[in-house]
């Protein structure tokens, strides 16, 4: 372990991540899994992204907030899978303390740029099915801008107080991370300082940030549904629904993992179920996300076909 002397302390510059497993037969499966799982989730966001950028029919906000949420599931599984993959090749995977610092600040940013993307792409979802009418006006420019903008900045806002309290947290002792990359969590339980503060700041803003989201997103889809059942056509119940399932597929998937980690009683699972879900959530999710709104999404589907037929035929 190095370190560096401070009077009758010593601290501590690196961290050492324990990973999934010591087993080298399932370490070499899993590399190939979720190197596997990796390089579909950055062609499958990539993709997203440039279809939606050189798509004529797919200019309109939600699709914008499509490629931006992309851009997040990119950036989230881009902090911690690499990482992950180092570790299942070498005997002792070792972060330094300001490389610790940076997986932790980049995890939570795109995390939480994430969840502000799926309310904005509710607020859509609502202002399309329950406005058409003042769709444009409400979801302009502009309107799209400031929800863009407040995403990047509570992202911003919370990766900071997450990395101001890890650096307030004092290493003196052990260096042994319990888990894959640097989650605050396990990092806490290292520090011999005071953590009172250290650990009830990031809880709180994390925590309001998913009260609000989710917030936001229920009482979206509670008008959406008032709106969708006063519907007297059937074909309309469908077409208004349809538009819903992928971002309703991909909130549960997000906010269902989310609230096991961060809501259930640390009592009521262990720390290697604690792996699992954040593997499911920081490394499958951004792989499943582009999946759920290709297959489900008619018109990504369409625009899909029309430049595949244009690249073929040209």
């Amino acid at each position: 372990m190095e370190s560096l002397g401070d009077g009758n302390h010593t601290a501590v510059t690196e961290f050492i991540l324990l990973g999934l497993t010591e087993d080298p037969t399932l370490q070499i499966f899993l590399f190939t899994v979720i190197l596997c799982i990796y390089v579909v989730t950055i062609s499958g966001n990539l993709s997203t992204i440039i279809l939606i950028r050189i798509s004529a029919q797919l200019h309109h906000p939600m699709y914008f907030f499509l490629s931006h949420l992309a851009l997040a599931d990119m950036g989230y599984s881009s902090s911690v899978t690499p990482n992950m993959l180092v570790n299942f090749l070498v005997e002792r995977n070792t972060i330094s303390y300001l490389g610790c610092a940076i997986q932790l600040g980049s995890a939570v940013f795109f995390g939480t740029v994430e969840c502000f993307l799926l309310a904005a792409m509710a607020y859509d979802r609502f202002v399309a099915i329950c406005n058409p009418l003042l769709y444009s006006i409400k979801m302009s420019t502009q309107v799209c801008a400031q929800l863009f903008s407040v995403a990047y900045v509570g992202g911003f806002l919370n990766a900071s107080s997450f990395m101001i309290s890890f650096f307030s947290l004092f290493f003196c002792g052990p260096n042994l991370v319990n888990h894959f990359f640097c989650d605050f969590a396990p990092l806490v339980k290292l520090s011999c300082s005071d953590i009172s503060i250290p650990a009830v700041v990031p809880s709180f803003s994390a925590g309001s940030i998913i009260v609000v989201t989710v917030f936001v997103i229920a009482v979206s889809y509670v008008y959406i549904l008032i709106t969708i059942l006063k519907m007297r056509s059937t074909e309309g119940r469908y077409k208004a629904f349809s538009t819903c399932t992928s971002h309703l597929t991909a909130v549960t998937l997000f906010y269902g993992t989310i609230t096991f980690i961060y809501v259930m009683p640390k009592s009521s699972y262990s720390t290697d179920q604690n792996k699992i879900v954040s593997v499911f959530y920081m490394v499958v999710i951004p792989m499943l996300n582009p999946l759920i709104y290709s297959l489900r999404n008619n018109e990504i589907k369409g625009a899909l076909k029309r430049e595949l037929g244009r690249k073929i035929f040209s």
